[in-house]
């Protein structure tokens, strides 16, 4: 897609699609089932939450043709060779952007789940993991938790939380490098983050390595 047919800016690059939602809701009633000792019924709750329609809604924004994807010129801040700061922000921001914008995607707005989320259920039921993308989890790929970057680092963006946001995967590696001016895209924080019920799976860690605990 051409960003030079774009003339309003967009909150996301593609809107998200219910049946997400849906395997967010699957995924609940997994961890609840396996808090309970139901592992069996974990075991089909995190499968039903592995649905195609999903992985297809991911490939679509991240995938090397992407239709949805920035293909634009670079028209911002040149790119620098070496950033002085480091890419990840640290534990402390990282939970400072959790504060503020819940396990939503900030773009999108879809439910998100942190890194250690699914590193822990990974452990816990490797047999529903493959290698590949192709073979991973569909949901937990899609909704894997990003520090996004809105003046991207290789762009000389910082670390400030000013300039960090939560963001699903697909939505962080769909824009790449590009500014959100770019991209065509509005700057979230300009909006109220999304408020609900969702916590990222938080409660299958234990307390203290939960994220707001």
């Amino acid at each position: 897609m051409n960003n030079t047919l774009h003339t309003a800016l967009r909150r996301c690059l593609r809107d998200p699609i219910p049946e997400i939602e849906q395997a967010a809701v699957l995924l609940e009633a997994a961890v609840a089932a396996h808090l309970e000792g139901r592992r069996a019924d974990a075991i089909d709750l995190i499968c039903a939450a592995n649905l195609e329609v999903i992985r297809d809604w991911t490939e679509s924004l991240w995938g090397r043709k992407s239709p949805y994807a920035p293909s634009g010129p670079y028209s911002g801040p040149p790119f620098i060779q070496a950033p002085a700061i480091a890419r990840m922000p640290g534990l402390r921001l990282q939970r400072l952007v959790l504060a503020r914008d819940g396990f939503y995607c900030r773009f999108c707005g879809i439910p998100v789940i942190r890194k250690q989320v699914r590193e822990h259920l990974r452990a816990t039921y490797p047999a529903l993991w493959g290698r590949r993308n192709q073979d991973q989890h569909a949901a937990l790929q899609c909704m894997w938790a990003q520090y996004d970057h809105l003046l991207p680092h290789s762009r000389s963006g910082d670390n400030a939380l000013s300039n960090l946001v939560l963001t699903c995967a697909p939505c962080n590696y769909a824009r790449m490098q590009y500014t959100l001016e770019e991209a065509y895209l509005e700057n979230p924080l300009d909006r109220e983050p999304r408020r609900g019920n969702w916590r990222g799976l938080e409660q299958l860690l234990p307390q203290k390595q939960r994220a707001l605990a």
